[in-house]
């Protein structure tokens, strides 16, 4: 089996945070900063399956035949490929646990349960959808998405796991010219519905909004009315790519807290409260049918101007609430000094991170300036775009990098394991950002209404 790699988005809340918790809708879209996973066989060594972190320090082996393959694979827990999965089975759970407790012993708290996990996720899906036959091989997983800054970190993780053992085992076929829209579909629900199940094993009650983000890309509009049920997810497939700053106050924050907050402001003050609830929920629907509109130009400084405008009254209404931060105000108003663009914060507030929506004559050297005065005053900045791709595989893992020859340049795991930090990943085999161009070696499930124009590839092997 060639080396492949797979790759997955994380995710902001553009409009909506606080309602969507009365009931109302929010929404996410996917953004370019993601996750990549390299899986490379080794036909020539023990049935071993190695997991690698480099970015969290974790490194792990397993014996294939020593994993708990009987509990998986009795008839009445065998799961197959196309099942809907909502909940974790407890004696699987529990079967996992002593692979699981001798991780990372000697980290952290925080690094052990980082690392917990991204384990407990990966094993559930290798056994769940794999078998005992299976060959050994290594996974190496890199990140660009900060880790518990409400990214969606998780989800892109599990979207990846999910994709590439999805592969491996022949249920799942790479993306290619005959696929119609339909399959298209099938492919993306399939690697969602096991997303899902790994993030089922990071966080216990997932909403399904992040791997849905993670595994189809663009946006989806959700809306969760009643609590004991799972919310309705809505995918936005014509959401547009658009520039976009991320920038990280590094002030941590906590959900619960600022969701209390909102939830006593409420109550004393329902007849104000409400309807600023109602208005964001406006602004949601209002940004949903902008971008469904046939009249809305991505490319038109008037279409962008109306979503960022939309953007800015969102935020004011959140500031109402009492859920910005001193340091958030702090980033809106550089960024509005410069002109740049649209300034909201993204997520529970309080810290966190803010999102700014660039406008069209926002110029490399204003960018710089405005990155020297975040440094400055200890903020972190990405350069990102808002509504890409979904998931997406690399087979071969081949880029056209640095060379000229035909065959192109192979990624191997010493290269892709000593790529240095976000800017080395991205350049190495990032799926395209402005810095690097896009790559059109990476192929991706299409769900916006048409196949992918992509060479014909075969199935993966295991």
């Amino acid at each position: 089996m060639s080396a492949f790699m797979t790759s997955a988005p994380g995710k902001v809340i553009v409009y909506g945070e606080h309602a969507v918790v009365y009931g109302k809708a929010a929404m996410a879209a996917a953004i370019s900063l993601r996750s990549y996973l390299m899986v490379t066989a080794l036909s020539k060594s023990p049935r071993t399956v190695i997991l690698r972190l480099p970015d969290t320090g974790m490194e792990h082996s397993w014996k294939i035949d020593d994993l708990p393959w009987s509990a998986f694979s009795h008839p009445s827990k065998k799961k197959h490929y196309y099942d809907l999965v909502d909940k974790l089975d407890p004696e699987l759970v529990e079967a996992i646990q002593p692979h699981l407790s001798v991780i990372s012993p000697t980290a952290s708290l925080a690094d052990r349960k980082i690392h917990q996990n991204a384990v407990s996720a990966f094993l559930y899906l290798f056994l769940s959808l794999g078998s005992r036959t299976l060959s050994g091989c290594i996974y190496t997983l890199r990140s660009t998405i900060p880790i518990g800054a409400g990214l969606g970190s998780s989800a892109s993780i599990s979207a990846c796991f999910s994709s590439a053992i999805l592969l491996q085992v022949r249920t799942l076929s790479s993306p290619h010219p005959d696929q119609t829209p339909e399959e298209a579909e099938l492919q993306i629900e399939c690697i969602n519905r096991w997303a899902f199940v790994g993030e089922l094993c990071i966080h216990g009650n997932p909403s399904g909004v992040d791997n849905t983000v993670a595994t189809g890309g663009k946006a989806v509009v959700f809306k969760r009315g009643d609590y004991r049920s799972p919310p309705t997810v809505t995918p936005v497939r014509n959401f547009p790519e658009l520039p976009l700053l991320l920038v990280n106050t590094r002030q941590s924050r906590s959900t619960a807290t600022q969701v209390a907050k909102v939830a006593a402001l409420r109550k004393t003050h329902p007849a104000i409260t409400e309807p600023i609830l109602e208005a964001i929920d406006k602004i949601t629907e209002s940004a949903y049918d902008l971008v469904s509109s046939s009249a809305f130009d991505p490319k038109e400084p008037a279409s962008v101007q109306m979503l960022g405008d939309l953007m800015n009254i969102n935020h004011g209404l959140l500031t109402a609430l009492g859920v910005s931060h001193p340091k958030l105000e702090r980033i809106r108003g550089l960024i509005d000094s410069l002109g740049l663009g649209w300034t909201k914060l993204t997520g529970a507030g309080g810290g966190g991170s803010a999102i700014a929506l660039l406008n069209s004559n926002a110029s490399p050297s204003t960018l710089q300036s405005l990155q020297g005065r975040l440094e400055n005053e200890g903020f972190e900045k990405y350069q990102t775009t808002l509504g890409g791709n979904g998931v997406g595989v690399l087979w071969p893992a081949v880029l056209h990098n640095r060379s000229e020859d035909e065959g192109g340049d192979e990624i191997d795991q010493e290269t892709f394991l000593n790529a240095e930090g976000v800017e080395g990943v991205e350049k190495l085999v990032g799926v395209g950002i402005s810095a690097y161009g896009k790559r059109d070696e990476w192929k991706f499930w299409s769900n916006v209404g048409h196949a992918n124009s992509v060479e014909t590839q075969e199935p993966l092997g295991g």
